[in-house]
């Protein structure tokens, strides 16, 4: 059984060696995660290669996705490294102080304009909810607070306004650089954070393009006011990630299940991805095997329809990056046994505006009531593969291409499997037949009597130009001596 939920896995100092590269491919990751918030660009650029190499050398189609750090605002640094905070302690946010001068009565801050944007009553929640400050009064350049929850506070900790609204900008100079480093590695993804609006979004990708690049243009949903205004940011977008990690901090964590599986449906409804993030198997960064919690949350996402679930601390920086890979992988496929899972009414009384599409949602309601074995898409720009992968089905798609970059960007698809091939433009009966033998090749197809559904354009090397569906029955194509002899 294929799997058709994608794995995530982000790259760091625990994926660095080559055996350990090549492990997590044989275990079945499908993206990797170049996260610009840590490390130099030499070493993301390291990375890249590492990652081309094993996967040309193990046969296999692996994306990248470039990761913006945003205005992620955080407190400065403190002389001793970390301090203790008790409940009701005064603290002071000083965006005055200077970065290695924080005590246990105060700290400075990365946002100079912090102080103009809060007011007394506001809410701090830092390092990930596990300090939480509430704002007395505003002194010029000092943010006065009384600690609500206290705790160790170490250095260059993350600062989120509970219930959102800051106006900091969602590409910072560090991103304007980054970009440029990612359209040199030349990405498949690149993930913007902390998006407001669709402008946000719009920006990056110009400077994305100007940089180079054709790259697919992910939104972090991190802020709370970025749910607001979603449809706007899903239309500017070709992906969206639930940031559950600051997204949860912002509009707090009881409200998060319900709004991941909003974002996902929508997502969905609006024929773009979804990769469900953060502490997916945060044990597994330091045990063998995930928790029973984790496993239900991995299952849950899958469930629901996200096209990728994402490890990031469990493969950069963990003890197990391939069991964790592996672990996901089994849990994903045992979701993908559900019933729910693999039929769909995605768009049953919506009408298509696209031919494409049309051919899309006809051939998976066929695949799905036809007993059929695989779709094969004949794709260059990859839409029809996307189109069909909306739809829930247990049949697998694959994404017949002779298109580099095409095979990359299917790779975040939900159940869409990337495979290198140059149509045949003089007779498309040669073509389909050596389609019926790549596929007896791939285990897919075992007897004459199996069916496959072939998707094509009239105009081959045309995107978007998907116009034709084909049922075949093997047998009639191929002798059955020869496709027991290929399988």
């Amino acid at each position: 059984m294929m799997r058709r939920t994608k794995i995530v896995a982000t790259l760091g100092p625990a994926t660095d060696n080559p055996d350990t590269i090549a492990e997590i491919i044989k275990n079945g990751v499908d993206v990797v995660r170049l996260n610009f918030s840590h490390g130099k660009p030499d070493e993301h650029r390291r990375r890249a290669e590492l990652i081309r190499h094993h996967a040309r050398l193990l046969k296999r189609t692996v994306g990248i996705l470039g990761d913006l750090q945003g205005p992620k605002i955080r407190i400065t640094r403190f002389k001793s490294g970390k301090i203790t905070l008790q409940k009701n302690d005064k603290f002071t946010l000083d965006a005055s102080l200077g970065d290695d001068e924080g005590t246990e009565k105060h700290v400075g801050l990365t946002y100079k304009n912090l102080p103009n944007e809060v007011s007394p009553g506001n809410v701090f929640v830092l390092d990930d909810g596990r300090i939480v400050l509430e704002v007395t009064a505003i002194e010029g350049h000092k943010i006065q607070t009384q600690t609500v929850v206290g705790g160790e506070l170490s250095n260059n900790k993350g600062i989120n306004l509970r219930g959102g609204g800051l106006s900091a900008p969602a590409i910072t100079e560090k991103d304007e650089n980054d970009i440029r480093l990612a359209a040199d590695i030349d990405v498949d993804y690149l993930a913007v954070s902390f998006p407001r609006n669709a402008k946000d979004i719009n920006h990056a990708r110009q400077l994305l393009r100007t940089a180079g690049s054709s790259a697919a243009i992910m939104a972090k949903i991190e802020r709370a006011e970025a749910l607001e205004c979603i449809d706007e940011i899903l239309e500017a977008s070709d992906a969206i990630m639930v940031a559950r990690g600051d997204l949860g901090v912002e509009i707090g964590d009881p409200e998060l299940p319900a709004v991941q599986k909003m974002l996902i449906e929508k997502t969905r409804q609006a024929n773009k991805v979804v990769l469900t993030a953060t502490q997916m198997m945060e044990s597994m960064i330091t045990n063998p095997m995930p928790t029973r919690a984790e496993v239900f949350d991995v299952a849950n996402a899958v469930i629901d329809g996200t096209d990728a679930v994402m490890l990031s601390a469990e493969t950069a920086s963990g003890a197990y990056p391939a069991r964790a890979i592996e672990a996901m992988g089994r849990i994903c496929l045992s979701a993908e046994k559900s019933k729910d899972v693999q039929r769909s009414r995605h768009r049953i009384d919506t009408e298509f505006k696209h031919i494409d599409e049309s051919i899309g949602m006809a051939t998976m309601y066929t695949a799905n009531h036809l007993r059929v074995k695989a779709i094969a898409a004949m794709t260059e720009s990859g839409s029809t593969p996307l189109w069909m992968s909306r739809i829930s089905s247990g049949i697998p798609i694959y994404a017949l291409t002779q298109h580099k970059k095409t095979r990359h960007l299917v790779t975040l698809y939900r159940g869409v499997c990337p495979i290198p091939f140059k149509p045949i433009q003089e007779d498309m009966n040669d073509a389909i037949r050596d389609i019926i033998s790549l596929l007896i090749n791939e285990g897919v197809i075992t007897g004459p009597e199996d069916r496959i559904i072939i998707t094509r354009g009239n105009l081959m090397g045309v995107g978007g130009g998907t116009s034709t569906m084909i049922i075949i029955r093997v047998g009639d194509w191929m002798l059955e001596e020869a496709i027991e002899t290929k399988s």
